[in-house]
């Protein structure tokens, strides 16, 4: 316990005074419990086992009176309550006998259940005889008989539940004996746990006084210094206090300023943030506007590809449609000849030759003909040819002109991909400066009030600092008196 506080001393002493008193209870409670089992237990035993026995002797006088009657008037009604009064009478033996415990009761209820057995075995050969002989004149016989058979039987029987009754009264006295000298031990054991209960709290609060009294006297002695000590520091601190207020002033006005430049640059930075995104917003219309321009200028080069196919395709079928002329032209000259050979031969042959004469002429004349179309559809197939090649080279002018005009596109594109990300890369930038302006001004807000509060802390230590030294000098007087109040008699 030496090397304990006065608040350890004091847990263990509580502890073992409450210890020793759940003990007094528990012992107290354990202890009734067992006196109230035992005499519920004797209360059982007396109410069965002699209540029982009890009953045994009733049935067995009540057999014996059915008996009698039978005897003298043998009738079937006497007979079946003869043998219902011994089957009940051996009933109830049997339910005493499981009830009994000790083995001197078993001993006699067996004892009691041999003779019942030989009492029942010679009144039934009575009654038989009785039943032989009804006559009133044979009474006197079956009397004697019974006198010299039965009745020693009976009065053994009898003997035998006397002293089952008596010990069984014996067994309950005991019973009794027993649960009151358990009463007896639990009250002797209640009794030293008091005792011990009180003495361990008296000796408890003896050391405890002495203990309060020791650390007092010495927690007084360094209350009195420490007043002292405490009374010099307070006057130094009234002097700091007062100059830190008037520091913290100074600190307020400077803060103060700080705030409005903050809040100044916090709108100035929202201004170019929301110009920022605008800027980034328009990027992004020409950015969507020159991909749609893209895509119109790939869907012309596709329109101006496709046109020079036609073109190509149609100079062929203007070479195949020349061969064709050519073709046309050169059968006009042979069949021109085939005419004028057929007009020379015409002319010889007569009234028929001049007929023949007549078809080859229109047939020479059909020759010119064609062979006059064949001429304008071969110049006019020199036209198509030169439109077509003149068209062909410009559709390729063209062609080329989408091309350079798509690569100017995609560097346009380009350019205005690079700005979009520039203008968003300085819109992230503008809101972390706004995001970091609106915290520090936060913090500048809360060093303003950080800055008040240290203020007015400052000068609440001041007055905190006077009363602590008019507190320092009521303590040293107080702990005089408590020296006097616990009985030390040491200032």
């Amino acid at each position: 316990m030496a090397g304990r506080t006065f608040g350890g001393k004091l847990a263990f002493g509580v502890g073992i005074t409450v210890l020793l008193t759940l003990l007094t209870i528990i012992t107290s409670v354990t202890g009734l419990a067992l006196v109230v089992s035992s005499k519920d237990a004797a209360i059982e035993s007396a109410t069965a086992n002699l209540t029982g026995a009890e009953n045994l002797r009733s049935t067995l006088e009540a057999r014996i009176a059915n008996y009698r009657a039978f005897l003298l008037k043998p009738t079937a009604e006497n007979e079946n309550l003869t043998d219902n009064d011994h089957t009940s009478f051996r009933n109830r033996l049997d339910k005493l006998k499981s009830a009994l415990t000790d083995a001197e009761s078993q001993r006699l209820a067996a004892e009691i259940a041999e003779v019942d057995s030989r009492h029942a075995a010679a009144t039934a050969a009575v009654m038989t005889e009785r039943k032989e002989h009804p006559g009133a004149d044979y009474i006197d016989r079956i009397v004697a008989t019974n006198d010299t058979r039965v009745v020693p039987i009976r009065i053994e029987l009898e003997t035998a539940l006397t002293a089952l009754i008596t010990r069984v009264q014996t067994t309950v006295a005991a019973d009794r004996d027993a649960a009151s000298s358990r009463a007896t031990q639990a009250i002797v054991v209640i009794i030293v746990l008091g005792v011990l209960t009180t003495m361990s709290a008296s000796v408890v609060a003896w050391r405890l006084s002495r203990d309060l009294k020791r650390e007092v006297g010495a927690a007084v002695g360094h209350i009195q210094s420490s007043s002292a000590e405490l009374e010099a520091a307070a006057s130094q601190q009234v002097s700091g206090g007062r100059d830190q207020a008037s520091a913290m002033n100074e600190i307020t006005t400077t803060i103060s300023e700080l705030l409005i430049t903050s809040r100044q640059i916090a709108e100035a930075a929202q201004r170019v943030s929301k110009i920022a995104e605008e800027t980034e917003s328009a990027a992004r219309s020409g950015d969507s506007t020159i991909d749609q321009t893209r895509a119109s200028i790939s869907a012309i080069r596709s329109q101006v590809d496709q046109i020079v196919q036609h073109m190509l395709a149609l100079g062929e079928k203007s070479q195949q449609i020349g061969l064709v002329v050519d073709l046309v032209s050169e059968l006009a000259e042979q069949t021109n000849i085939l005419a004028i050979n057929a007009t020379i031969e015409a002319s010889g042959a007569g009234e028929w030759g001049r007929r023949f004469a007549v078809v080859a002429e229109e047939i020479r004349k059909l020759a010119d003909r064609t062979a006059a179309s064949a001429k304008e559809i071969r110049a006019l197939i020199e036209d198509v040819r030169g439109a077509v090649n003149t068209t062909v080279m410009a559709t390729e002018i063209g062609a080329k002109a989408v091309d350079a005009g798509s690569r100017q596109f995609d560097q346009a594109t380009s350019s205005f991909r690079e700005i979009a990300h520039l203008v968003s890369t300085t819109n992230e930038a503008t809101r972390e400066i706004e995001l970091s302006t609106k915290q520090q001004t936060t913090a500048v807000e809360q060093v303003n009030v950080a800055v008040s509060d240290t203020a007015r802390v400052s000068r609440e230590t001041e007055a905190s600092a006077v009363q602590t030294k008019q507190t320092a000098a009521h303590l040293s007087t107080l702990s005089g008196d408590l020296l006097e109040l616990v009985g030390t008699g040491r200032h």
